[in-house]
């Protein structure tokens, strides 16, 4: 019988790179065949979710041993962490009242385009009045929802993929 928790290396950082690249194709699919465009907050966790998996995808190449484990797990971890911040903020807009919700604001091509990149990236990560509106919804939880429960899973995944590998280090040196 299999240990889930005896799971090879690189079969571990596999499976959180291919659960993110998942989450992206549907996230893709939401927007090309749904019409659900994203607002500037999805844009930034869309970035998030990507890092993350490029760092896992870094990790099943190259199947580390102990120390780099502890790098890959921790660069997930806090990909993972910054993209839950993200939802989070996003989550908190959608549920302010409506007169609190900030006004919408250009699309990112008119930013930068227009703006300087560090207002582009200010307006990115603060959000705006779009990133407020819920058109979609699954078991009762908007994109941003499921996105912050998905951030909060593999923040979790990363973390016992880094504590493991120290905890494989600490056995293997007594």
């Amino acid at each position: 019988m299999i240990n889930p928790l005896n799971i090879p290396t690189r079969w571990a950082y596999a499976l959180g790179a291919l659960a993110c690249g998942g989450l992206l194709g549907y996230a893709y699919v939401l927007q090309y065949f749904q019409g659900q465009d994203p607002c500037p907050l999805c844009l930034v966790q869309r970035v998030f979710y990507a890092l993350f998996a490029l760092a896992f995808l870094a990790g099943a190449i190259h199947a580390p041993r102990r120390r780099w484990n502890f790098l890959y797990g921790g660069l997930g971890l806090v990909f993972a962490l910054a993209g839950g911040a993200t939802a989070a903020r996003q989550v908190w807009l959608q549920h302010l009242p409506p007169d609190q919700v900030p006004q919408c604001g250009p699309d990112l091509q008119f930013m930068i385009e227009h703006f300087p990149i560090s207002r582009t990236l200010t307006f990115l990560v603060r959000g705006s009045g779009q990133c407020a509106e819920v058109h979609w919804r699954f078991l009762g939880l908007s994109i941003a929802e499921w996105s912050l429960l998905w951030f909060a899973g593999l923040a979790l995944y990363a973390a016992w993929l880094a504590l493991r590998a120290l905890a494989r280090r600490g056995a293997a040196a007594r």
